[in-house]
């Protein structure tokens, strides 16, 4: 994660902090458009570092609203059990039903949007709904946990 500050701040951001081993990256910068900004940086990822991941960009008022928007209370006294799968786009045709008929008992979720909330008490780790969502939405997403959410929207805050 220390790599990536200079590698953000060689493209011009600004301010650019890291949470954690998260892969999250706080900056400020110039770009408005995404998609072009995203291409860049993965570009230089794997020139420095030989792989291209997936990157997702939210400007502060997406993560705003994403957490506004969380249908589950319970995340603010058990942040691990509540997950946000940020998506690339607004699924088209998700196959919510396959979900339904794979999750727990105790598991609840709700998609808004280009958010995926999952509510899973018994923890991710043997969840076979957290294992299908991308499939089952059909877009490419990442996921966080209500603390990492809540702790990068504070950094992001001006």
């Amino acid at each position: 994660m220390r790599e990536l500050v200079p590698l953000f701040e060689a493209l011009g951001m600004r301010n650019v902090r890291t949470y954690i081993q998260s892969g999250n990256v706080v900056f400020e910068g110039e770009e408005v458009d995404g998609a072009a900004l995203s291409d860049e940086i993965g570009a230089a990822v794997k020139k420095s570092f030989g792989f291209a991941p997936h990157l997702l960009i939210l400007t502060p008022d997406e993560l705003t609203v994403a957490i506004a928007s969380n249908p589950y209370s319970e995340a603010e006294s058990d942040p691990k059990t509540v997950h946000l799968t940020f998506l690339s786009s607004v699924p088209e045709n998700p196959d919510l039903e396959s979900l339904e008929r794979i999750k727990r008992d105790s598991e609840r979720f709700m998609l808004e949007g280009k958010v995926f909330y999952l509510h899973a008490p018994e923890g991710i780790a043997r969840s076979k709904l957290a294992t299908r969502i991308e499939k089952s939405l059909g877009v490419a997403g990442t996921a966080r946990n209500w603390r990492t959410v809540c702790a990068i929207e504070a950094m992001a805050a001006p």
